[in-house]
């Protein structure tokens, strides 16, 4: 990016600020820049503009500058996918408003949002379609300005009619020229016109916090009416309601996307469109909209969005993937989580992975670990291979490698990118439930948006060459032609042989297997990385191997191997699945977890829970999205699975710690004693 020009190639203008926030958010600074704004101090001149906070109680300076100096204002606001919590508590945004002729809460100036809603076509079906599959997701995800929700938590019965609380003093409430009175007429409104009906009163995120006075209390509640504090699903929330009244908060902006036509009482944006019933209507609002083109505008073209990953504008779709990914965190983590099993060396990058809203707290011994879990509110998580049958008495997540892993193996003590928590199972014990398992079978239901993703993340993976550990850099040998076959070695004693088969499971056996079905074809043997390492059990005896493989591929990079052959022959290994991944035949000699699907040709029996035929996308969204958690070691967030991609295919990641750098090599030294560190 030049000095003169923004992202979009715009020229850049100076903006001057009388607001402390805009110098100390650095978040807001950012998308200015990167917007075509520079925040400056002073006086201003030709060409330049004044950045105020929408209609906060500082904004009056930069007005007052504005008619001094006939200075255009720029009116800066949140976006509607904000954060995990309210700014209020210190969290960034993940995009902001930037409105030259007003604010898009005050229905007193025609503002940007609103010319755009009056005037542009939007009638680009490639823009609608984007539209409808936000919302699609956005309702799946349970996804909304701010997130400190728990989709768990009970709702009321279904059949109610819901009333929105905002904070005494909102702009918002200001602008529409709202007060207490408004929101005391709408309670009554609501409770008239649906006679018999429970009214629930939902309060604001910031007045449960106790950051702000809402306009209802507990003097309010009757036998129909009720308070709501917790902090439920908005989603939720609006399937259970059989009408919405507001006065112009968000949530009556999301009501319409949940299916209803809100009671407005004040005059906020989403009004006067067609999707509401207008108390007070603005009466120069006269074009009818559907939903899908208020979403557009609103959430498509109005708003500058930020990446935070990449450090640049993007896209909605983007940011719902950042919000998708750090909100899970959240859910996941809040209440704290006790380890058990953990190897020393694994504690950092697990804290790192889990410990960002409460700290991890490790404890080797299970039963001092139950104890304290239940004394804290916290969960239990156990590596999967540490797992003892006397755990299973109460709920615990079982820890695993992702299929991302990192670059190098994690027998050689490289921190993983991804990591997967499971409360069924674990995906490579194909004698039980797995989370893994439930999700493939659910993937067949994905609507067309989640499909199209996880085409694009096969295509940057195949692309990229990238596997679980990325590692191998010696040459191809010379590979005979005929009908070449890829048999990958596996650690002997790894728990996916232990758990996934039930017949003869050593690499000799799964050769054997392999020669004994294609007597003249081209065998080629890629012994597993960790035994290579000499780590781990699984070496074959060279006279064996001579015997059943034509070419050992020692040290190669396994995905070449794979682009270079017509089938892949696998007791339970990942490279079988990323073998499905581009496109070549698998056989299984073991029940790996993408085995029974109809996508790989099966030599033992699989269990009758596996019933769904996905598509490889389908398999690949459960894979690769839905079931892992990624880590951003960069960021040091939770991230999508494409930030981890990006960061392996541009090998922008940080490198690995002195210490373990050190002992990773040691080990190497003292190989026979690897229980200490596995």
């Amino acid at each position: 990016m030049s000095d003169t020009h923004a992202v979009d190639g715009s020229h850049r203008r100076r903006l001057f600020v009388y607001n402390g926030g805009f110098l100390t958010q650095n978040r807001v600074r950012r998308i200015l820049q990167l917007s075509g704004y520079d925040i400056k101090l002073g006086k201003p001149t030709d060409a330049d503009m004044i950045g105020v906070w929408g209609q906060s109680p500082t904004s009056p300076r930069g007005e007052a500058v504005s008619r001094a100096t006939d200075t255009p204002i720029l009116r800066v606001e949140d976006a509607f996918l904000r954060s995990i919590h309210p700014g209020r508590e210190g969290e960034p945004p993940l995009g902001l408003f930037l409105d030259q002729n007003g604010v898009h809460f005050d229905p007193t100036t025609v503002t940007d949002i609103e010319t755009l809603l009056a005037t542009h076509p939007l009638d680009d079906t490639a823009l609608l379609n984007r539209a409808r599959g936000a919302v699609e997701r956005l309702r799946r995800v349970d996804l909304s300005k701010y997130n400190g929700h728990d989709p768990d938590l009970p709702l009321p019965a279904p059949g109610y009619v819901l009333v929105i609380d905002q904070t005494k003093g909102d702009a918002s409430v200001t602008a529409s020229k709202a007060n207490t009175a408004t929101f005391k007429e709408m309670l009554v409104f609501a409770q008239e016109e649906h006679p018999g009906a429970q009214i629930i009163v939902k309060t604001h995120p910031e007045t449960a916090a106790g950051h702000r006075d809402g306009h209802f209390s507990a003097a309010d509640a009757s036998t129909r009416v009720s308070l709501l504090t917790d902090p439920v699903s908005p989603w939720g929330l609006m399937e259970g309601a059989i009408a919405v009244y507001t006065v112009s908060s968000q949530l009556g902006f999301e009501a319409i996307f949940a299916g209803h036509k809100p009671r407005v009482f004040g005059q906020p944006f989403y009004a006067g469109w067609g999707l509401t019933n207008d108390q007070n209507p603005v009466p120069r609002r006269e074009r009818v909209l559907t939903r899908s083109q208020l979403f557009a505008a609103a959430m498509i073209l109005y708003p500058k969005w930020y990446d935070p990953y990449r450090d640049q504008l993007c896209e909605l779709e983007r940011v719902i993937d950042t919000l998708e990914a750090q909100v899970r965190a959240w859910r996941e983590d809040r209440n704290g989580h006790v380890a058990i099993g953990m190897r020393l060396w694994k504690r950092a990058p697990m804290q790192a992975f889990y410990g960002r809203f409460k700290k991890l707290r490790f404890e080797d011994d299970p039963g001092k670990a139950r104890i304290l879990a239940q004394q804290i509110g916290a969960n239990r998580m156990v590596w999967s291979s540490k797992e003892t049958p006397d755990m299973n008495d109460q709920p615990v997540l079982r820890v695993e490698d992702g299929f991302l892993r990192s670059k190098g193996l994690g027998a050689t003590l490289n921190a993983p990118l991804s990591l997967v928590t499971d409360d069924l199972g674990i995906y490579y014990d194909p004698t039980r439930d797995s989370r893994l398992e439930a999700l493939i079978n659910l993937s067949t239901d994905l609507p067309d948006p989640d499909i199209m993703r996880a085409e694009r993340l096969i295509l940057r993976l195949t692309r990229a060459g990238l596997s679980k550990y990325n590692i191998g850099d010696a040459p191809l040998p010379d590979l005979p032609a005929g009908h070449r076959i890829l048999v990958p070695g596996q650690v002997e004693d790894d728990a996916s042989i232990q758990k996934g088969c039930d017949g003869p499971c050593r690499n000799i056996d799964l050769l054997k297997r392999a020669r004994a079905e294609n007597p003249d074809a081209v065998l080629i043997y890629k012994p597993h990385p960790d035994v290579e390492a000499g780590l781990r059990q699984g070496v074959i005896a060279a006279e064996e191997m001579a015997k059943y493989a034509d070419v050992v591929a020692d040290n190669a990079d396994p995905i070449t191997l794979i682009e270079v052959v017509d089938e892949v022959w696998t007791l339970t290994s990942l490279l079988g699945f990323e073998a499905l991944l581009r496109g070549k035949s698998v056989t299984c000699l073991g029940v790996p977890f993408y085995a029974g699907w109809g996508l790989t040709r099966d030599l033992s029996q699989v269990p009758d829970r596996r019933y769904a035929r996905p598509t490889l996308a389908q398999l690949a969204h459960a894979t690769l999205i839905d079931y892992p958690r990624y880590f951003d070691p960069v960021t040091k967030q939770a991230c999508p699975p494409e930030v981890v991609v990006e960061r392996l295919q541009n090998s922008s990641l940080p490198a690995q710690r002195l210490g373990l750098r050190l002992l990773a090599k040691l080990q190497g030294l003292f190989a026979s004693y690897a229980y200490l560190w596995r």
